[in-house]
């Protein structure tokens, strides 16, 4: 795969490995992997045709979001590829172009593809695992959050789950208008918010985490880790939701749903100590409160319980 080197990589592709230096004395690093028929379709319902751009652009966003949750930046990454015998060398070739592209525009200016594998299989797989760096800072951990902090959002939620229905819908997607193919491409072309992670480090968050698989689900995690609640404000959630109507009208869903269970915006959420000015780019959109005599960490929704699921990996 073509594309300038990063500062961080010693050595990329054409040996046996590569050699990636580590001046901070830590690496950051993450793995995530897209199965074809389990994270994306080559045809869809709606007539909309998966592209390698899409699947390459897909595999470096999430990745790279993961390594942003920490409050880290990323610096290479490795790919490994499974692909059936009769995948045509353009779409391979669109793939590599839609990694690099995704490094390039998302604003990972440090990151570069260092080396990976490529191997024969039934379904297309591709697994990338990136490198980053603290830069000598600390890493913003799940475990953080405390009693009294604001809990903010950068980025989106709730679009990328817009995107899908209408992938899946029979609604024919030359007919959809530009808000809805707009919300079709977060799905396809997710843009998680690379700016933020480090900023908000920076600016003394608590607590972060990378939202894939839902604002209630992921937001679950975090306060679990934390030992806390995580009490969710209706009118921002009703402000995030208005974004979706272009889908929500057409489809006759609602878009609270989207908004709560809908992952892979890989939008950042993030909890600040109370007072402090959150950076621009964040929106608070609740607070997190000690846990009751008996009751469990968990989201909630204006001090009720929220009810919503989330993406799971294994259901059927």
């Amino acid at each position: 795969m073509g594309g300038a080197h990063s500062t961080a990589t010693l050595l990329g592709p054409g040996d046996d490995a590569a050699i990636i230096s580590a001046p901070d004395g830590r690496t950051v690093i993450s793995i995530d992997t897209q199965v074809q028929d389990q994270d994306f379709r080559l045809q869809w319902a709606n007539g909309y045709r998966t592209t390698g751009f899409d699947v390459g652009w897909k595999a470096a966003a999430q990745n790279l979001s993961d390594i942003n949750a920490m409050g880290a930046t990323a610096t290479s990454m490795v790919v490994s590829l499974t692909l059936p015998p009769d995948t045509p060398v353009g779409w391979v070739e669109d793939l590599a172009d839609g990694l690099i592209a995704g490094i390039r525009d998302l604003g990972a200016a440090d990151c570069s593809v260092a080396g990976g594998d490529l191997g024969r299989g039934r379904e297309i797989s591709v697994s990338v695992a990136v490198l980053g760096t603290l830069n000598g800072g600390r890493a913003v951990l799940r475990s953080g959050a405390r009693p009294g902090n604001v809990l903010a959002l950068a980025g989106t939620v709730g679009q990328a789950a817009a995107g899908l229905a209408l992938l899946e819908s029979d609604v024919d997607v030359h007919s959809l208008s530009p808000e809805q193919r707009g919300l079709l491409d977060i799905q396809c072309r997710p843009r998680p918010p690379l700016w933020a992670g480090p900023v908000a480090r920076a600016a003394g968050a608590t607590a972060m985490l990378d939202i894939s698989d839902g604002l209630v689900r992921d937001g679950a995690r975090l306060a679990s880790a934390s030992t806390v609640v995580l009490d969710l404000e209706p009118r921002e959630l009703e402000r995030l939701g208005e974004r979706l109507e272009p889908a929500s009208e057409l489809l006759g869903i609602d878009p609270l749903a989207w908004v709560l269970g809908g992952g892979e915006d890989h939008g950042l959420l993030a909890t600040f100590p109370p007072g402090i000015q959150l950076p621009s780019g964040f929106t608070a959109i609740g607070s997190v409160q000690a846990l009751g005599s008996t009751e469990n960490p968990g989201v909630k929704i204006a001090g009720r319980a929220s009810g919503t699921g989330g993406w799971d990996h294994f259901a059927d």
